[in-house]
């Protein structure tokens, strides 16, 4: 999911878990939250889509299993090493490494999760194995995953203007993207509105306060618990008519998704496959992967295989009647024709490698 749906979610685990035992429990979870992804750019990730990097190494080794457990080891390390030195200046020591590692663990595994519960994937079983895995319930961006920790975290906030400031700028620029922006629906929209004035209201009648934000902390938690499996259940019976179309039109070696809408939670977009063919609710297009000038530019050209290696629905179009013939491949889950850019690799072929092709 996006970064700052982890550094709501963390902020609210290092609350619920360190409470009053850990300093400054809420910025410990919002950074370990958020470890997978910037620790990327310290293990020499490129952010050029160009070269295919950012397709090979995006949700590499840093959010995979292993990963996870080396940055929840080094994490807390730090943190302690930073807590030991800071001891006399402390106002209370602290007494509870094993809490403390137990807070970073839980925020680190936290991204590993809710990047999975998407339709972008994950590649846990690093570097052992490559393959992607997708949970195909919650959309890689979702208001209610900002709103509702936000409001926990305001109403566990101390009554200052410092804490209350960030989080009257963050809600704003929520409601304010949700309101203005298309493509979001109705209901959420107005659940977001109801969000931010209930958490206006809790702030300003004090329903819970400083000395209960552990306790708010996890009844946001819960909350997104039940949003996320609510989901998860009103996926399966799509994914079910999702495998009985593609069984149906393509055979025992078809291929299926449910993907997540972003602005539309509780609903999917439904795409099917065979070797030769994908296919959407309206629409079948050609893939084309048998073409030798495709098979060539996944040979010759890095950028190609790295997307072939992220790709969940590959397709090509081979345009041979220009010179040198170019190839472009896609991942039809982004990037239907005649689009570009996101999830699009063009390939120009030597003309030594220039295969008949269809286009």
């Amino acid at each position: 999911m996006d970064n700052l749906a982890h550094t709501l979610v963390g902020a609210a685990i290092g609350r619920s878990i360190g409470g009053d035992q850990i300093p400054a429990a809420g910025w410990i979870g919002a950074v370990a939250a958020n470890a997978p992804d910037w620790t990327e750019p310290l293990i020499g990730f490129p952010f050029n889509r160009s070269d295919g990097s950012f397709y090979a190494l995006h949700r590499g080794i840093t959010h995979s299993f292993l990963g996870a457990a080396v940055e929840t080891v080094a994490i807390t390390l730090l943190v302690w090493g930073i807590f030991v030195l800071a001891r006399r200046r402390a106002p209370r020591p602290v007494r509870h490494p094993r809490l403390l590692l137990l807070l970073v663990f839980l925020a680190v595994t936290s991204h590993l999760y809710m990047d999975w519960q998407g339709s972008y994937g994950l590649r846990p079983l690093l570097p052992w194995s490559g393959r992607w895995y997708y949970g195909d319930w919650v959309a890689i961006a979702d208001p209610v995953y900002w709103l509702v920790p936000l409001v926990a975290l305001a109403w566990g906030a101390e009554r200052h203007w410092r804490d209350l400031t960030p989080i009257v700028l963050i809600a704003g620029i929520v409601l304010w993207l949700v309101l203005t922006r298309d493509g979001v629906a109705p209901w959420l929209r107005l659940t977001c509105v109801a969000l931010v004035v209930a958490g206006a209201l809790g702030w300003i009648r004090h329903w819970f306060g400083w000395g209960r934000r552990r306790s708010v902390a996890l009844l946001a938690l819960a909350v997104l618990a039940l949003y996320t499996a609510a989901q998860a259940l009103a996926s399966v019976p799509v994914k079910a008519a999702a495998q009985r179309d593609a069984l149906r039109r393509f055979g025992p070696n078809a291929q299926w998704a449910t993907l997540t809408e972003v602005g539309y939670p509780f609903t999917w977009t439904t795409l099917i496959a065979s070797a030769d063919s994908v296919a959407g609710t309206t629409w079948t297009m050609p893939r084309h992967l048998e073409n030798p000038a495709v098979r060539e530019a996944l040979r010759i050209a890095a950028p190609a295989r790295a997307l072939a290696g992220f790709a969940r629905f590959l397709a090509a179009e081979v345009d041979s009647s220009s010179h040198p013939t170019r190839v472009t491949l896609r991942d039809v889950r982004y990037a239907r024709p005649p689009s570009g850019g996101w999830a699009v690799v063009t390939v120009s072929l030597p003309a030594s490698a220039g295969a008949p092709g269809r286009r």
